[in-house]
């Protein structure tokens, strides 16, 4: 399946007190390897919201294996399941400089017209950049 692989530095603000990743960043490094997933097939949100398409998350799930810390590079891997048809989803695998496994997880998003503010098909241009 299409995936894409991006890279991350862990920032201080980003930490708790003990210099581990707080738990809720993560869903923010799921997001940032969705938006570059997309760019790496010539595709931005900011496109499909001018072309009406909206892409909320309706569910998200993290499994925490091992913190990751303060000035960690992490590699984030974002993996398409299968052909995008109404809902989008999503696997992710992120590991740290030394490859060691940090979390894994996947999302569901779902396409929603703009207007109508209602499901809606994969748009065409985004199934022809996958090749389907």
């Amino acid at each position: 399946m299409k995936y894409s692989l991006t890279n991350t530095r862990i920032r201080y603000s980003e930490t708790d007190q003990m210099g581990v990743v707080y738990h809720g960043n993560y869903a923010q490094f799921f997001e940032l390897g969705r938006t570059e997933w997309l760019r790496s097939l010539g595709v931005t949100y900011k496109d499909m919201e001018t072309n009406g398409i909206m892409l909320p998350v309706i569910s998200i799930n993290f499994n925490f294996i091992k913190s990751a810390l303060y000035d960690d590079v992490l590699t984030i891997k974002t993996i398409l399941k299968k052909k995008p048809m109404v809902k989008i989803e999503f696997d992710y695998e992120i590991v740290n400089q030394n490859n060691e496994l940090i979390c894994t997880g996947s999302s569901v998003l779902a396409f929603i017209n703009n207007k109508t503010m209602k499901p809606t098909r994969c748009p065409d241009y985004l199934l022809k950049a996958l090749e389907y």
